[in-house]
């Protein structure tokens, strides 16, 4: 029996078992309610609704303290001596990791060709609302995180929610908040391996082949599919090994760069079409409120653009905080405010970026796109570069595996937490983990699973219901430590406490617990 037969059997055999179940928990988690002609799908209300909340509670956090953002991530406000295993820059870099990839690149691509050029700008204003969420979570993330006599540290909703809820509500809030810490660990841990690992591996291999002379190409074979299946496992597992820090030694480049060459390329395309740019941008606003011409008029616009951001920035699903909480720093909400660039960077700059691109390039398989055709997104993306530059598809594809490389990277470390917290922190509790996880890397190459992988979908959106909840009942205590940290700030201004930060006044702003 040839290697193809097996795993095609394979696929056959675990979507025929999981597909009703897929079915039913993506009816209930993705469930949607007819607005104006068009379906909305409440768990993307959940997390809107959510930003709102959180951007009036902080009173517009994300506007007025971005500055201050990037003064924290530049190192204005490091504290000597602060627990943790990375800087304010790496630890945002690695989270980034773990939301920017295909979602920026293709989902965007079927964002604008379902809802049309107005869902960008209902995706900007998704992704500003993101950032408010964004801080709060990880706020709390850094607050109850919990460092190891190792040095190492592990945080995240399994933390926050058992730690946060029973300071606040007591026994009862003890209780409660340790089942809803199991929940969320299965939750991170079913997605880390299906939807941060096998899809992107998968997505990532395809595109690949695709570039490389199809399904007759060198890679086109199985044998070809299982060689770029163990690389990639080999890869993953060296910069597991080795921790957060190795992982945030390898994003804090990896990010950047591939971002950066991705902007770039975006800005040629939109620097060569440069008279278009006014009518391209008049296009997104009329887009956005004109109720013709989209699927679903105003709100259909409005929806798409809400769901692609929310999908793409991960704000309010809880996965984020397990990044930050390795942060070095005394001020939880120092670390808050870095993650809100999260958002930022993720959707108002990677996701416009490619939505403005397609629109002024406007290729011709966007427009076919529009008209009903099945074209994937990395497809339509693609074209939009190839319209100036010929050769930028194969830089894509590097980009795609760059990305996707990244994001295997990040929720590797994301699922070895919940691993941990469900089964011990011991040596062979954590080989066993990226043992399986390897083991689910080069699996990605060969099936598609992908009914799993809706599953997956489905369970981490899940965890969006119960961290949402938590971060509500938390906030009050978000805000204490944000004017704690703002106290902070304006003594370092005022040179009343050192560079360490370590007068009486700071003691109550540790974050170890």
């Amino acid at each position: 029996m040839s290697l193809d037969s097996v795993t095609q059997s394979v696929d056959d055999a675990v979507s025929g078992f999981f597909e009703p179940i897929a079915e039913w928990l993506g009816e209930v988690v993705f469930y949607t309610v007819p607005v104006g002609g068009t379906d909305l799908p409440l768990i993307v209300a959940w997390l809107v609704v959510a930003g709102l909340v959180f951007t009036g509670w902080f009173g517009l956090v994300q506007v007025r303290k971005f500055k201050l953002a990037i003064d924290i991530v530049r190192g204005k406000y490091d504290e000597k001596g602060s627990a943790g295993e990375v800087n304010h820059f790496q630890a945002l870099t690695a989270a980034v990791s773990g939301t920017v990839g295909l979602g920026n690149i293709a989902g965007v691509a079927v964002a604008v060709s379902i809802g049309g050029p107005g869902a960008t700008f209902w995706m900007i204003l998704c992704g500003l609302l993101g950032m408010a969420t964004k801080f709060v979570e990880v706020t709390l993330g850094v607050k109850y995180r919990e460092v190891h006599a190792d040095g190492t540290v592990s945080g995240g909703p399994m933390h926050y929610l058992p730690k946060g809820l029973a300071e606040r509500f007591g026994k009862n809030g003890k209780t409660l908040g340790k089942v809803l810490a199991v929940l969320a660990s299965f939750m991170i841990l079913f997605f880390g391996l299906f939807g941060g690992n096998l899809f992107q591996v998968n997505q990532s291999y395809a595109q690949l082949v695709s570039v490389a002379g199809g399904e007759d190409g060198a890679l086109g074979s199985s044998g070809g599919a299982l060689f770029f299946g163990i690389v990639v496992a080999t890869l993953v597992g060296i910069v597991l090994l080795g921790g957060i820090r190795s992982i945030a030694n390898v994003t804090s480049r990896l990010v950047p760069a591939m971002a950066g060459v991705y902007i770039v390329a975006c800005l040629v395309v939109i620097l060569v079409n440069v008279t278009a740019v006014p009518d391209a941008v008049v296009t997104i606003i009329e887009g956005a409120f004109a109720p013709e011409g989209v699927a679903g008029g105003v709100l259909g616009a409005l929806i798409i653009g809400f769901k692609r951001a929310a999908f793409s920035n991960e704000a309010g699903l809880g996965s984020a905080p397990i990044a930050h909480s390795a942060v070095k720093t005394k001020h939880p909400a120092s670390e808050g405010l870095v993650a809100l660039l999260e958002p930022f960077i993720d959707t108002v700059v990677v996701c416009t970026m490619t939505a403005l691109t397609i629109v002024i390039a406007n290729p011709a398989s966007w427009g076919e796109a529009r008209a009903g055709e099945e074209i994937g997104g990395v497809t339509i993306t693609s074209d939009a570069f190839e319209t100036v530059l010929p050769w930028f598809p194969h830089v894509l594809t590097v980009a795609v595996l760059l990305f996707a490389l990244s994001t295997v990277l990040t929720w590797g470390y994301y699922g070895l937490k919940a691993w941990t917290h469900l089964f011990g922190r011991s040596r062979t509790s954590e080989m066993t983990y990226k043992i399986i996880y390897a083991v689910f890397t080069v699996a990605g190459s060969l099936l598609t699973l992908q009914t799993l992988i809706d599953l997956a979908d489905a369970i981490l959106f899940s965890l969006a219901v119960i961290n949402i909840i938590g971060l509500y009942l938390l906030a009050p205590t978000v805000k204490r430590e944000l004017n704690s940290f703002l106290e902070y700030v304006r003594a370092r201004k005022a040179g009343e406490v050192t560079e360490a930060g370590d007068d009486e006044s700071q003691e109550s702003a540790k974050t170890t617990v």
